[in-house]
């Protein structure tokens, strides 16, 4: 088939108006997507002495969920669990942080997470939930998030936790609160983008 010049002039303009809206959409896309980090990107940006200490309270004070955690994760691997057991415990707790950090992981870095907050740090997450009025069990937790608070409401909230808690426990918080719900806060999500003090990089 032919085109006339107008026609093919038509035809250029729409393909270069295509060709942008799929560059636009899909840098939109890639922003939102980034701006939340998932389980094991936490993992891999938390300080590295915080991400072992993980492992050292666990195997304190839940070591079923240690042993399961290491089992699984050697399964993973195709590894043999007494592999990893026969480790000093400063080199198993290594291991399982470097494991964690791993895209194929990123079920049971979530599940980590979730148990090292509750049983180590309930205080921050009722306190956090408390600023909002919002309802929760003993452990800080909840069945159904509620929607997002004002930017406003949440910078008063968080800025009353920061005398009161280590910056980087609070950062690892919020970073692991928007990335255990589908869809987060999105005020929050915003906040942590614009405030270098609530993002995780590992040092």
């Amino acid at each position: 088939m032919k085109f006339r010049p107008a026609s093919k002039t038509l035809l250029l303009i729409h393909v270069l108006f295509l060709s942008f809206r799929f560059r636009f959409s899909s840098t939109l896309l890639t922003f939102l997507f980034l701006s939340m980090l998932t389980p094991h990107e936490i993992f891999a940006k938390m300080p590295p002495p915080m991400a072992q200490g993980i492992f050292a309270f666990l195997h304190e004070q839940q070591k079923p969920l240690y042993k399961a955690t290491l089992e699984t994760l050697a399964k993973t691997r195709k590894l043999r669990p007494v592999f990893i057991e026969k480790k000093p415990r400063s080199e198993q707790h290594a291991w399982l942080v470097e494991q964690l950090r791993k895209r194929i992981n990123n079920d049971t870095a979530a599940h980590v997470l979730q148990i090292w907050l509750v049983g180590a740090h309930k205080t921050l997450l009722c306190d956090f939930l408390d600023g909002f009025g919002i309802a929760h069990d003993e452990n800080g937790t909840v069945e159904i998030l509620p929607e997002a608070p004002p930017s406003a409401e949440l910078v008063k909230v968080i800025d009353s936790l920061r005398a009161r808690y280590d910056s980087n426990l609070l950062a690892v918080y919020l970073n692991t609160f928007q990335s255990l719900d589908s869809e987060g806060w999105p005020t929050l999500d915003a906040l942590i983008r614009e405030d270098p003090t609530l993002q995780l990089n590992a040092s």
